[in-house]
Parts: structure tokens; sequence; C-alpha cells
């Protein structure tokens, strides 16, 4: 896909993410994009491990090494632009024409980013240091997060930034949607939203239900792909995670969502709660979910079942083909 430049002004502002009230309490709402900007924090890896349940080593989540050349990596990125593309609409570039990234694994609040190792090559990260806004970007939401190597990320709107190896050249944008996870940077710091033109999936809710042939109807996310439970969790009194460590890497916890942003999902229990690794995550009856690192696609099912641990979520929150207990 190819981009064509020109300035546009976008006015920014938080959007607050609510959750419904619920007798598992906690807390009644939260934020995904609320963070103050330009605040430091630790990007860091989570806690101890505990509860990995994988039967199989997943993918690495954002790919393999030597995706190409094209992208210059560990280079600044000078004066931020605001492009246009055909498919895509407003999208971030750097002072090269470079597409910009965020990552769905990653959070906003507090910014930490969740790609390292094999992954940060395919996405390089971006450096903070020269950062500067251009026209049409609100340069309060430019701020940066220290990564588990000490060097410092540029943040948008609390999102750490990247760009992707496999775009060869200025105006490339074919990172979008790779894994169900990757999206071009809107102005704002949200997902560059579709046109028609193909690729995006910003338009769907939060939160909806698909029929599967052989699993009937289970909760997928924005991006289509499957949500898991865990049977080690706890919902009551309170959500409680036990994914944490090595376990999010293969199970990303899926971010808050608003209520009014669902489909389909019982409204009951539908909230989000704090990780003891600060990592906000969304609840289906108050039991926290996820997505699978070794699903590529939108419909894959390849969580299912795996270490006898990992079901999809039916619309009420309940395990779709865990034996019964």
């Amino acid at each position: 896909m190819k981009t064509s430049w020109r300035s546009a002004s976008l006015a920014a502002g938080a959007v607050s993410v609510l959750a419904l009230t619920t007798a598992c309490g906690t807390e009644s709402g939260g934020s995904a994009a609320s963070q103050n900007v330009g605040i430091t924090a630790p990007a860091g890896t989570a806690g101890a491990t505990g509860g990995v349940g994988a039967g199989t080593e997943a993918p690495p989540v954002g790919g393999g090494v030597g995706a190409g050349t094209g992208t210059q990596t560990g280079t600044g990125a000078g004066e931020l632009a605001v492009s246009v593309s055909d498919d895509l609409g407003k999208i971030l570039i750097d002072g090269e024409g470079n597409t910009l990234y965020r990552f769905d694994a990653d959070t906003a609040e507090p910014p930490k980013s969740s790609c390292d190792g094999d992954c940060a090559t395919t996405w390089p990260p971006v450096p903070a240091d020269d950062a500067t806004a251009g026209d049409g970007i609100d340069k309060s939401l430019l701020g940066e997060v220290t990564r588990t190597d000490g060097s410092k990320q540029l943040t948008v709107d609390g999102w750490p930034v990247y760009r992707y190896a496999k775009d060869a050249k200025a105006g490339d944008t074919s990172g979008q949607g790779v894994g169900g996870k990757w999206f071009a940077l809107a102005p704002d710091g949200k997902k560059a939203k579709s046109t028609g033109g193909g690729g995006g999936t910003a338009a769907a809710p939060g939160l909806s239900v698909r029929t599967d042939p052989n699993l009937g109807e289970i909760v997928v996310d924005r991006n289509g792909m499957t949500v898991y439970r865990f049977v080690k969790d706890k919902a009551w009194p309170k959500p409680v995670t036990e994914c944490l460590g090595a376990c999010i890497e293969k199970w990303p916890a899926v971010a808050p969502v608003a209520t009014n942003d669902t489909k389909g999902v019982q409204k009951k229990g539908l909230m989000s709660f704090t990780r003891p690794d600060g990592v906000k995550q969304m609840t289906v009856n108050c039991s926290p979910i996820y997505t699978f690192a070794g699903d590529k696609a939108p419909g894959d099912i390849n969580g299912q079942g795996v270490g006898g641990t990992w079901y999809a979520v039916a619309p009420d929150g309940k395990l779709v083909g865990a034996p019964k207990q």
C-alpha cells in the first residue's frame, strides 16, 4: 500500500474506557488511553512465571528475524508528520516518511513494550530522543518509555511506537494488521481506521461473538481473534490472574473495552481490573480474558484446549469445550 503526503489537523482527546460495576468489584472502570503522556515508565517484563499451561511453544509474537531491510533500525524519529493513506486514512510517519505502528500486546497505561528479542528485530522500536511533533500532531501526546535494555522508546498517547522492517521504502504500510495485533498509528495514538481499501478492523466492536463451526458461539476481540480463559484464574470475589511472566507472552491480556463497545457479550461482569504487573485487563463475567500468540489470523482456534487449561469463551463468560468437573 502507498500513502500520499499531506498535512492534516486532528484534535486529540482522552477517551475513557468504561466498565460495568459488578459484584466482583475491584474496579468499576478503566482507561486504555487516559494516562498522562510523557511520564516515563519501565517497559519491563511481567512478574514471576506462573500458570503457563502451554503444551507447545508458540511462534514469536512479532514475527521472525531477517524480515527485510527497507526500514532503518535505531534511527531517531525526527519530526513526526501526518500522511494520508488511500486505505487507512490519516497515519503517523517519521521524518523519513516511514509508517509508524503500535502493538496490541503493549499497554498505554502504564506505557509498556512487550516486543523484545526477535520481535524487536522485525519491529524496530523508535527512539524517543529527537522526536518532535509536526503539523496536525498534539505534542502533549508524545512521551517515552524505558525498555528492558534501558533505551528510551517513543510513545504516542502512551503507546510504544515501532517501524516495520518489511516496509521497504517510505510510504509502505505492509505492517498493517500483521498477526491481527500490529496497526499503523493514527495521529492521536489510536489504530488507523480502514477507509474501505482493506486491512483495517477498527470499526468492529471491542468484543463481539462469532459462530465457530467446531465450538459454536465464542467471543472474539476487535481484530476477530479468538478470546480465551485460563482455568487457573479466579473470578470471585474479584478477578485474579495466574498467567504471569512467560505465560503472558504467549497469552496476551485483552485490554479494557468499553461496555458499549461490545456486541452479543453478556454485560454482567464485563469489567476491567489491574493485574499484579500493572497491566489493565478485561474480563467477561469477571473472568480474565486473553488472546493466543499462536493464533495468526481471525478465526484461528489454536489455543483451544492447550495444556488442558485454556479454552475459548462463550458469550456468558463460560468455558467452551472444557471437561465437566
